[in-house]
């Protein structure tokens, strides 16, 4: 019987949450294949990792999808997991409470964190009353300000639950007021993205990695009296605590038997507080500090790919490089200046959401060669045709102005000037890489407007729902050439200050780059109006050439300005 079929789900229609449930098992593969085969076979979700830890002996699983989909695939991995594991006999270094330790939800796209929370009770309240597991709801889904934080929930561990479930205080959420032996506890609940990191240390002693965690973690550490080395109290009797250097950081050591060595393990609860990156240079300083060293870290799970962009755009700041430098160039200083790779392999593509949620195109043309790609133009399919050439030329353009922020940047005798052509080059990385995503949005523009046309017109519904599906097309071909014309434009303007303000012996490169974008602003224009040509949607016609026409006359006039200062430059005169 299907649990959920009485329940009446709330409207989650374009809506997207993760599920990352922690599983009691990292040793065992075929016991976790059994666990994660239930969320793969659930119709509406994707399961994007599944990161073992034998030394925790836990599981960490990743999937997302709608948020109906996501409780339903998420309560048979729970059902199962409670079908095959044990926690009496379960032991391992990560504190936990259960077989399903936590299964947190985290709201992605088009949802709050309060209608996250509502699937998050739907999820505890079945697990409580239909598997008989004590539910505790945490953080922004806690029914008491005592129960939001997942330490104070998880306290006591699966050995201590048996009395503390008892008392009333620990009466669970949903489910029985009685210790499950076999499955445990478990806490469920809507958070923040939180980011569950490690830092390895050059010991093996755990007293020594603790002090470093007690450095770093908001909590700090209890102050005690020199003279008695007894805990100082405050007046209500509370232990008088010394705070710890990073915000929304939760830190403790431990010693990892499978390495051979002590770690910080780390949960950021809220990365803009403390990013990844920080909390890495605040571990290295209290090493050092203390004798020790850093030697790397590994990162549990997925992270969104912000984290490591952003960390290799500190590190790079640090080294006084431009921060304008390819993305996969900013992962790759963060993967190594991190030491992400230090105990396993670290392959972005397989631990960063982004790049898992992206749709798998083999065929994709800006991943072709220079040679393929314009043999793919030149053959006989109407399609990559003008709108992705325009795309692509306006790509190399802006590369060309990125070219002279970076060599601008890096201009001995310019210091003073470096943050500001650093950060002119990672605004062209940025258009650069929108140019690159629409060089495919035109091509596939063109195909969905030719999937349109060969639906079927026998009866009156068909028809409909063809014309429907050919003006929805139709919109989107106009609308991707306009999103060249725009972001070319864009690009103009920092064209336009690379040549005036940029390093003098690359000032051709920005007239090129200035000439590229004029054609791909042109070369989409041509594209806007071909479309535009038989649409019967008169008013977005109208709209949508009144803009067209009004960005292809800016960009001529800018294409004319820029050239004019770099023909002065050339000639030996002063820029104007």
């Amino acid at each position: 019987m299907n649990p959920f079929a009485s329940v009446i789900m709330p409207n989650d229609e374009n809506q997207l949450i993760e599920c990352v449930p922690n599983f009691s098992e990292g040793r065992d593969m075929a016991k976790i294949k059994e666990i994660t085969d239930e969320i793969e076979k659930a119709e509406g979700v994707r399961l994007l990792n599944v990161d073992p830890g034998k030394a925790t002996n836990r599981t960490v699983v990743t999937f997302v999808g709608r948020p109906s989909a996501v409780i339903q695939a998420a309560y048979s991995a729970i059902k199962k997991a409670s079908e095959i594991l044990d926690m009496s006999t379960h032991k391992g270094e990560h504190p936990r409470m259960g077989v399903t330790d936590v299964c947190p939800l985290i709201p992605i796209a088009n949802i709050t964190m309060e209608q996250t929370s509502v699937f998050a009770n739907i999820l505890g309240e079945i697990v409580g009353n239909d598997l008989g597991i004590p539910v505790y709801m945490y953080e922004s889904s806690a029914k008491t300000p005592e129960r939001k934080n997942l330490a104070t929930i998880r306290a006591d561990e699966y050995e201590g639950f048996s009395k503390k479930i008892g008392n009333s205080e620990w009466k669970p959420d949903y489910g029985p007021q009685i210790m499950n032996i076999k499955s445990g506890t478990t806490a469920i609940g809507a958070r923040d993205f939180l980011v569950a990191y490690n830092v390895n240390i050059n010991t093996t002693s755990v007293k020594r990695a603790n002090a470093i965690a007690f450095d770093i973690r908001e909590n700090g550490r209890v102050k005690n009296d020199p003279k008695t080395n007894k805990p100082l109290l405050d007046t209500d009797g509370n232990a008088i605590r010394i705070p710890g250097k990073c915000k929304s950081v939760k830190a403790i050591g431990w010693f990892i038997d499978e390495y051979e060595i002590a770690q910080i393990s780390m949960n950021l609860t809220d990365i803009n507080a403390t990013p990844l990156h920080i909390a890495f240079d605040a571990c290295c300083d209290s090493a050092h500090q203390r004798g020790m060293r850093v030697t790397g870290s590994e990162l549990v799970g997925l992270v969104p790919k912000s984290v490591l962009v952003d960390a290799g755009k500190y590190f790079l700041e640090k080294q006084n490089r431009s921060i304008g430098v390819a993305e996969d160039e900013l992962i790759h200083i963060a993967v190594r200046t991190l030491g992400l790779d230090e105990l396993s392999p670290f392959d972005p593509k397989t631990r960063v959401i982004e790049y898992l949620l992206k749709e798998r195109n083999e065929d994709k043309l800006v991943d072709k060669t220079l040679v393929k790609f314009a043999n793919e133009t030149a053959s006989e399919s109407p399609a990559p045709g003008g709108g992705s050439i325009s795309a692509y030329v306006g790509t190399m353009g802006i590369a060309l102005g990125t070219m002279v922020a970076n060599l601008s940047a890096a201009k001995n005798g310019w210091e003073k000037q470096f943050s500001y052509f650093s950060q002119k080059a990672w605004e062209g990385q940025q258009l650069k890489d929108h140019l690159l995503d629409l060089v495919d949005a035109d091509t596939l523009a063109f195909n969905k407007i030719m999937d349109a046309t060969r639906l079927p017109k026998i009866t009156v519904e068909d028809n409909t729902a063809r014309d429907k599906a050919i003006s929805e097309a139709t919109i989107n071909a106009i609308e991707v050439p306009l999103k060249v014309m725009r972001t070319s434009y864009l690009a103009m303007e920092l064209i336009a200050a690379m040549a005036s303000k940029g390093n003098p012996n690359s000032v051709s490169d920005a007239g090129v780059g200035a000439l590229c974008m004029r054609t791909a602003v042109e070369g989409a224009y041509l594209n806007v109006l071909i479309n535009c040509k038989d649409f019967d949607d008169t008013a977005y016609v109208t709209q949508a050439t009144k803009e067209a026409n009004q960005l292809l006359a800016d960009a001529k006039t800018k294409e004319e300005a820029i050239l004019q200062t770099v023909r002065i430059i050339i000639s030996g005169g002063q820029s104007i």
